[in-house]
């Protein structure tokens, strides 16, 4: 691994070589992967693979492992994306009250019309609601919610590396613009 260098959006990361990807690779299919297991996978030693994993850990891109279960099998039926508006100056208490709440999965700070998404997972409809409606919306810091109901989860990657991520043509809009509205076909799109 190599020092920090600035990448494109402004934020920092450390370098990191085709052997490392292959590492993360690794442990994103089997988190439990033994050294000696990960080491032959590789194709590098056991000394290097565990000296990697070590370095891949310090540098805060490991950041732990952990179970992946079916949520629906658990018992957890009920799955909705929560948008709230928080009000100004009162983010520290909002993200404080959600972390404690054991059924709030993710909560993800967002640009646009709200300023956090929840992923929130209940065992049925009425606790669900008593969530949402009685729970979340009726924090003071909340100014609004919208709720989306999950019908179905199609798939969920622990993580996307890097050098997986396709070069895809510029598009050509202005930058800020982030709605698609579609209108009639004679006056074209929005985006």
């Amino acid at each position: 691994m190599t020092e920090d260098q600035p990448s494109a959006s402004g934020r920092s990361a450390p370098a990191i070589d085709e052997i490392a990807y292959d590492i993360l690779r690794a442990l994103r299919r089997n988190g439990r992967i033994s050294i000696a297991a990960l080491a032959q996978e590789v194709g590098i030693s056991r000394a290097s693979a565990y000296s990697r994993v070590e370095s891949l850990t310090r540098a805060g891109i490991i950041t732990g492992y952990t179970a992946e279960v079916d949520t629906t099998r658990l018992g957890l039926g009920v799955s909705a994306l929560v948008f709230c508006t928080i009000q100004p100056q009162s983010w520290t208490s909002f993200l404080q009250a959600i972390g404690e709440m054991p059924d709030v999965e993710s909560a993800m700070v967002m640009t646009g019309e709200h300023d956090v998404m929840l992923l929130v997972r209940s065992v049925d409809m009425e606790r669900m609601q008593s969530l949402v409606i009685g729970t979340i919306a009726d924090r003071p810091e909340v100014t609004k919610v919208e709720t989306a109901i999950v019908m179905g989860e199609v798939f969920r990657r622990p993580f996307v590396l890097p050098d997986e991520i396709p070069e895809r043509a510029a598009i050509g809009v202005d930058s800020g613009l982030m709605r698609f509205t579609r209108t009639d076909g004679s006056r074209g799109t929005r985006v």
